[in-house]
């Protein structure tokens, strides 16, 4: 049976007027149709009959562990869906709308990476997806929960998704540091919790693992200092936790993220065509939100996505100033794919 390199792509004709793509990126098989779309596990377990068809029904049965589920159940309206997977218990943050003073709490840069919840073996997405590191990489990690961020700089967040998606535990990695910054399974303040995690990376030093540093924000003329030099650098905002805090499941007012600019996911229901130096390509994704309504997304596209663009029906984050009267964001600028986010 044929098979694809990584990085490759291929077409085959199927039931819809435009042959579907198929792709294969880090050994994480996709297809533009819709059996393959609709499906509610983690992506690297899909599977669809022109995958099938092109490596082989066995082939791809022993990939991905089984038959391909069901598409996903699309929830009443007014129901929220969850995951189908569950998640590791992580702390969730509320942004701030300015009605708390912050001073006295823990500030630190929010990084543009993707979470990590190490579990003691292995490395879970916030929707309990596996990250496969490689060997090397999780060596040395202590046997006991961690939370943090596979971070691969200011700037390189799409770069980092690509490299944590991969299933081959390529050399990619080196690229990518751990940077933790709470230990969930202790039963102590916050402020016991980060000495433990900066202690142990003392003791046991690892080149691409280190807690992450805060200080403690004085006021807001600290805090907005301090935003608008992470911003000047690159970075996406900042994160505060409230001095004395428990480690809670679920979302909560402990944990704060501040931001001049607000990300959001959308679905990708389109490609609109380009124009003037983008003609032959994508000059903008054409989106929804969860509520249904429909904008597009035209800036912050490199031309590799704009020639390549995100598959239609695949979830992405953009970053926006605000909403407009009607509910549409101003000024949309393409993130990422959301590997481990829900609509």
């Amino acid at each position: 049976m044929a098979d694809l390199a990584d990085g490759e792509t291929t077409q085959i004709k199927g039931s819809a007027a435009s042959p579907y793509v198929l792709r294969n990126t880090g050994g994480v098989y996709s297809c533009s149709c819709p059996a393959w779309r609709n499906q509610s596990v983690a992506i690297e377990r899909r599977t669809c009959k022109h995958l099938k068809k092109l490596r082989g029904e066995a082939e791809e049965l022993a990939r991905v562990g089984g038959a391909a589920p069901p598409p996903k159940r699309e929830a009443p309206a007014g129901e929220e869906e969850e995951p189908e997977g569950k998640g590791p218990p992580l702390l969730l943050a509320h942004a701030w709308a300015g009605d708390v003073d912050l001073a006295g709490w823990w500030m630190s840069e929010k990084l543009d990476g993707v979470r990590a919840y190490w579990d003691g073996t292995q490395f879970l997405s916030r929707l309990g997806n596996r990250y496969h590191a490689p060997d090397w990489f999780v060596e040395g990690l202590p046997p006991v929960p961690l939370d943090g961020e596979l971070w691969g700089g200011r700037k390189k967040f799409q770069r980092t998704v690509s490299i944590a998606r991969r299933q081959d535990r390529s050399d990619h990695w080196k690229e990518l540091r751990y940077v933790v910054f709470d230990a969930p399974a202790m039963d102590a303040p916050f402020e016991a919790r980060l000495a433990f995690c900066k202690e142990r990376f003392r003791t046991h030093p690892l080149s691409h693992a280190q807690h992450h540093p805060h200080e403690r924000c004085t006021g807001t003329a600290h805090l907005k200092a301090e935003l608008a030099r992470v911003e000047a650098l690159g970075g996406e905002g900042l994160m505060l936790r409230q001095p004395g805090s428990a480690y809670e499941v679920g979302r909560s007012t402990t944990l704060l993220k501040v931001k001049t600019f607000h990300d959001a996911e959308a679905r990708v229901v389109a490609h609109a065509a380009g124009e003037g130096r983008h003609k032959g390509r994508a000059g903008a994704l054409v989106v929804e939100m969860a509520n249904g309504t429909r904008f597009s997304v035209g800036t912050g596209l490199s031309d590799q996505e704009r020639r390549q663009p995100p598959a239609i029906g695949t979830l992405i984050t953009y970053r926006y100033q605000e909403l407009s009267d009607g509910g549409v964001p101003r000024f949309p600028s393409y993130v990422g794919l959301a590997i481990d986010k829900k609509l």
